[in-house]
């Protein structure tokens, strides 16, 4: 087993992090809008995350977790599982260590997002959109290659690797009183809680999740993970079954889930292309749905929300805005 890999990470594993991508991962700008601001009714700090390297946070915990690698493992390449974001990533840290990467994906995934997998050098690997047959998929995959797997949330490597987007925001603009970010496998979400644990400890986590796979909320309101669903949303990126450390951490820093249906989310995503002039994806934009849908609770306060990716298929836009 790669007990790197299973062990829960700290903060100093967020610090060694941030040092470690630091030549190759960006410092994504924060922005903000006076016109979401008086929507919202309070001031919010959008941490652009849909302008990193292949246009997703994913790109902070994969490159985290290749370059972690031994030489002699790296030498024999990585393997995921991913609907895009986290395979194009890890595709990418790969090229940049020179190492082979494999990444298993569904059927139905968005076309943008494969396209982009292939283009950094990964080898595609075709299952069922079931977790279960992704999982298969990669563990025969890796007992032919002999690749490490990296998980697109559950290791600890990439954990402390997405945590590096809440760090450069907290220390960019001081503390929050409350923090927003979407959650699918829980990969940036409990990094964001490390982060804040030790840097905004007053700051309350909010972790924005689509009706259709709201696993997350059930789980942190049933005091124990509740993974059995079958996700039915927009959001591509966060049909993931929420991740066992990453629940772990969740509960432990007392986050909070706010669900939004979809059409709220693409209302949302609408606003950030119109106001802010920012293509995101949908599930970049459950950040700003979830504050919409619930403005007593941000209403005056100080908020900081990190826009997770913006990889989206322009092919099926039109599709898309019939829901808002």
């Amino acid at each position: 087993m790669d007990t790197a890999a299973a062990t829960l990470p700290t903060f100093d594993d967020v610090l060694d992090a941030a040092a470690r991508i630091a030549r190759l991962a960006h410092v994504t700008p924060v922005m903000r809008s006076h016109a979401l601001d008086s929507l919202a009714d309070c001031s919010i700090a959008f941490k652009c995350e849909h302008l990193q390297r292949t246009g997703a946070f994913k790109f902070r915990g994969a490159c985290n977790a290749v370059w972690a690698l031994p030489d002699a493992v790296a030498a024999r390449g990585v393997v995921t599982h991913s609907s895009g974001n986290h395979g194009a990533a890890l595709a990418l840290a790969a090229r940049t260590r020179g190492i082979a990467c494999h990444v298993v994906v569904p059927t139905g995934a968005v076309a943008t997002k494969l396209a982009a997998i292939e283009a950094y050098g990964a080898t595609l690997h075709r299952c069922e959109p079931t977790i279960a047959a992704r999982e298969a998929r990669c563990d025969a995959v890796q007992r032919e290659t002999g690749a490490t797997l990296v998980h697109p949330y559950t290791d600890a490597r990439v954990i402390a690797g997405q945590a590096t987007a809440a760090l450069e925001l907290i220390n960019a603009c001081g503390e929050f009183d409350a923090l927003v970010v979407p959650v699918g496998g829980g990969g940036l979400a409990s990094g964001t809680a490390l982060a804040m644990a030790r840097l905004a400890p007053r700051c309350r986590l909010f972790i924005a999740e689509p009706a259709g796979a709201a696993d997350t909320a059930r789980s942190l309101a049933a005091g124990e993970r509740l993974v059995d669903f079958v996700p039915d949303t927009i959001c591509d990126g966060l049909r993931g079954t929420l991740g066992a450390p990453n629940f772990s951490i969740l509960l432990a820093q007392g986050a909070h889930a706010l669900v939004v249906d979809d059409a709220d989310t693409v209302a949302a995503m609408r606003l950030l292309w119109t106001r802010m002039k920012q293509v995101v994806e949908p599930s970049s934009a459950t950040v700003l749905a979830a504050i919409l849908r619930h403005r007593e609770q941000f209403a005056g306060l100080h908020v900081g929300v990190i826009l997770s990716g913006g990889n989206v298929d322009l092919d099926d836009l039109s599709q898309l805005f019939q829901l808002s």
